[in-house]
């Protein structure tokens, strides 16, 4: 029998580690040629490390989360053979203190300094128990849930109009619909579930959820790499923010109707329209689509608009690239926009495709609240955030030199930059071009 040393090979330009995210292998394990040895994470991607010899796994270096240097053991593998046999060992570039070298032949082969670990699903953490609450608390009542009067009580009858998501959340916070009543048009809304959820904080209101045991989730791969970038981006940017509130009323419209005359084009979401207006107002802002290299005091001002979209993803937040977003129409940034999100969403996204980004977008949604203070995405300078769509009453011209109550659609967009590049004015007076052209869309269309 021999022994297969797998080495982590140089997975990419300028990459001195890789961080363990999965094993697909544990100690024991027969693996085949081109099987699945684990998932090793770069700043750039996620790679798998496929075994080029079949045998039985002997030793692993250690354990989901741990960082690796490129040209270390990663994998010790028994073959049938009769010789051992070694992956041809890359340039280490990072140096390990503890390191063992193996000696070369014909000297007998030492032992492999490797933690020997279990697989990822069978490793576990050990908790404190959560002791049980005594009897007494356990049987005393909960403070009645108070929403509607008793003179406001619905029919128990009466259909509760709502969206799933808001059934959805009333369901894992043990209110029921009935109690609460809409602001407006009798469809409870997630404001409603809010406003009744602070009206009765002050008589005890308890969600009836279930209680889960308590568990400690190492924090690695993508989450330990969102972590980091957002930790550096608040340390060393000096943020601030700016809110303005637009009437996108007229931009509904003209979206409506473009969508009704799609054909098999995708649908166009407010994401397509806000694009093009930013990438129409960033030539005369240069200041704002630009990188700053803090170290070396340089600012980089780009011409075309590579646009970071922050998509969220089963394994935390991605923001894949939509390059040159200043050439594509809204039909084309609408297809690119559903590409990339399906592409971060699977985990099939190439590293070209998320990084390079010289502003961001990020966007909620219909959860994007009222206003949002969103964190830079260094070393860019700035980030845009609309948030959600709300109807309200407003003063508009009545076209006889007067003024009449109607109800608009209005959306506050903001905006964090980075005040070491970017002065309050300058982001102002962008915003305040961008809502120009999204109250006025057949300028923005005819652009």
């Amino acid at each position: 029998m021999g022994k297969y040393v797998f080495r982590l090979p140089d997975i990419g330009e300028g990459i001195a580690e890789a961080e363990i995210v999965a094993w697909h292998v544990k100690l024991g394990d027969h693996v085949e040629e081109d099987g699945r040895l684990a998932d090793m994470m770069t700043d750039k991607a996620t790679v798998e490390m496929e075994s080029p010899v079949a045998g039985k796994v002997i030793q692993v270096a250690g354990e989901v989360g741990d960082i690796i240097a490129i040209g270390s053991p990663l994998v010790v593998i028994e073959t049938e053979g009769d010789e051992a046999a070694e992956e041809p060992a890359a340039p280490e570039p990072v140096a390990k203190a503890a390191e063992p070298e193996v000696a070369p032949e014909p000297k007998p082969e030492p032992e492999i300094s490797l933690t020997p670990t279990l697989s990822q699903g069978e490793r576990e953490v050990d908790a404190a128990p959560v002791a049980a609450p005594p009897p007494a608390a356990r049987e005393k009542p909960s403070p009645p849930v108070r929403g509607l009067g008793e003179s406001e009580k619905r029919d128990p009858s009466a259909k509760v109009l709502a969206s799933p998501a808001v059934r959805a959340r009333a369901s894992e916070l043990g209110i029921d619909l009935a109690e609460v009543r809409p602001a407006e048009d009798g469809r409870i809304r997630h404001a409603d579930l809010d406003a009744f959820i602070a009206y009765n904080a002050a008589g005890g209101f308890r969600p009836a959820g279930r209680v889960g045991k308590d568990e400690l989730v190492k924090v690695i791969g993508l989450r330990r790499r969102i972590a980091e970038n957002m930790a550096a981006s608040k340390r060393h940017i000096p943020h601030f923010s700016y809110v303005e509130e637009c009437d996108v009323t007229a931009l509904e419209e003209a979206r409506a109707q473009l969508n009704e005359n799609r054909g098999d084009r995708p649908k166009l979401t407010l994401l397509p329209f806000l694009i093009a207006a930013i990438c129409r107002c960033l030539p005369d802002f240069p200041m704002l689509n630009a990188r700053y290299d803090d170290e070396a005091g340089v600012v980089t001002r780009y011409g075309a608009v590579h646009l970071g979209m922050a998509a969220q993803t089963p394994s935390g937040l991605m923001v894949p690239v939509i390059r040159d977003a200043q050439d594509r129409n809204l039909w084309q940034l609408a297809q690119e926009i559903a590409r990339l999100a399906e592409a971060a969403r699977s985990g099939s996204a190439k590293s070209e495709e998320l990084s390079g980004s010289t502003i961001t977008l990020t966007s909620l949604g219909p959860l994007g609240g009222v206003a949002t203070t969103p964190v830079i995405n260094r070393p860019e300078v700035a980030i845009i955030g609309p948030n959600r769509i709300i109807e309200r009453p407003m003063f508009v011209p009545d076209g006889a030199g007067g003024e009449r109550i109607e109800k608009r659609k209005l959306m506050n967009i903001s905006i964090s930059c980075d005040h070491r590049v970017v002065d309050g004015w300058d982001a102002a007076s962008f915003v305040q071009a961008v809502k120009r052209l999204i109250e006025s869309p057949a300028v923005l269309l005819a652009g």
